[in-house]
């Protein structure tokens, strides 16, 4: 892809969506930056970065409504709460608008990658699988999940139907953690609310398991560094993929215990982890394990090595010590 073309980047203030904004600054690619304006000016972790030319997300029909010299399109903008319970907001910024972004796609001709989530497969019952067919059955265990899930039956409605951009890749990115997230608040990921927690009191927190064959801190993940997240971004631009929704996860499950202890040896702090009881209203959908299958993104030629949990975890510990956010 030419330096010289602009990408469309939706949800640019947001975490993996400003990562990627930051990855194009230092490609030398320009963007055109989609999200709540005031998110710019609020979010110091994203100070640093040029976002172009900046877009409210309740500008961007009209403006994508006109011919556009964009080299493609990364659509990172939702609701991405797994805890927002309200259906008609979320069909309308996770299905409606989404639907938006996809027609001005195919209208304007170019490639377009969107973010889906692993919250689609529920409990993990049914298994991890991100084969087509296997969409319809899932069942997730919330009105986020189910947002996402809906959103990729009916892009896969649209290819079945020829409807499609040129190119277009959906993503159903696991746990995904790394700089630039404290803006999400309470769902921002446990490594840093683990360093948070660290720092202040010498402890990290963790859910107690609520069940008899799982062990406290025994819950499983599939945690993605941001940057893994951003280059499989950039392999679907690059090659690019025609079509099709991946799994992007590191394809192994770690333990939250894992992860706590990842943060005190980067602090240079002893374990010290105490649990304490999940939150009723959360215990029914809560996911106790996530592991992405990767081979249908390996398949496509995607062979970069994912970021291990303790690398990962020190390359942001040390960004946040930096004072960077």
């Amino acid at each position: 892809m030419s330096t010289s073309e602009t990408l469309l980047v939706t949800g640019a203030a947001g975490f993996i969506g400003a990562r990627f904004v930051e990855s194009c600054n230092a490609r030398g690619v320009p963007v055109v930056s989609v999200d709540r304006r005031e998110a710019f000016a609020s979010r110091p972790e994203h100070a640093r970065l040029d976002f172009g030319e900046i877009l409210d997300i309740e500008t961007l029909e009209s403006w994508l409504s006109a011919p556009r010299p964009l080299a493609g399109i990364v659509h990172m903008g939702a609701i991405s709460a797994t805890t927002e319970l309200d259906e008609a907001l979320l069909t309308r910024f996770n299905v409606d608008y989404s639907k938006m972004v996809w027609n001005a796609a195919r209208r304007l001709g170019v490639p377009l990658v969107y973010a889906s989530s692993a919250a689609v497969y529920g409990d993990g019952t049914l298994g991890f699988d991100d084969a087509d067919a296997a969409v319809s059955r899932f069942r997730p265990l919330n009105p986020y999940g189910e947002s996402k899930r809906r959103f990729d039956l009916w892009a896969l409605e649209e290819a079945t139907a020829g409807r499609t951009p040129p190119a277009w890749a959906g993503f159903r990115f696991f746990n995904v953690y790394g700089f630039g997230e404290r803006h999400k608040g309470g769902m921002a990921s446990v490594v840093l609310h683990g360093y948070d927690q660290a720092k202040a009191t010498g402890a990290i927190r963790l859910f107690r398991s609520h069940k008899a064959d799982v062990k406290d801190g025994h819950q499983t993940r599939d945690f993605v560094d941001v940057r893994d997240a951003v280059d499989a971004i950039w392999f679907a631009l690059g090659l690019p993929i025609r079509s099709g929704i991946f799994n992007v996860g590191t394809g192994a499950a770690r333990t939250f215990l894992d992860l706590a202890r990842a943060v005190f040896e980067s602090l240079g702090l002893p374990e010290n982890v105490v649990f304490i009881d999940t939150p009723p209203a959360l215990r029914e959908r809560y996911q106790y394990f996530t592991e992405a299958k990767m081979a249908r993104l390996r398949a496509q030629g995607f062979t970069k090595m994912p970021v291990g949990l303790e690398n990962g975890v020190d390359w942001y510990v040390r960004r946040l010590e930096a004072g960077l956010g």
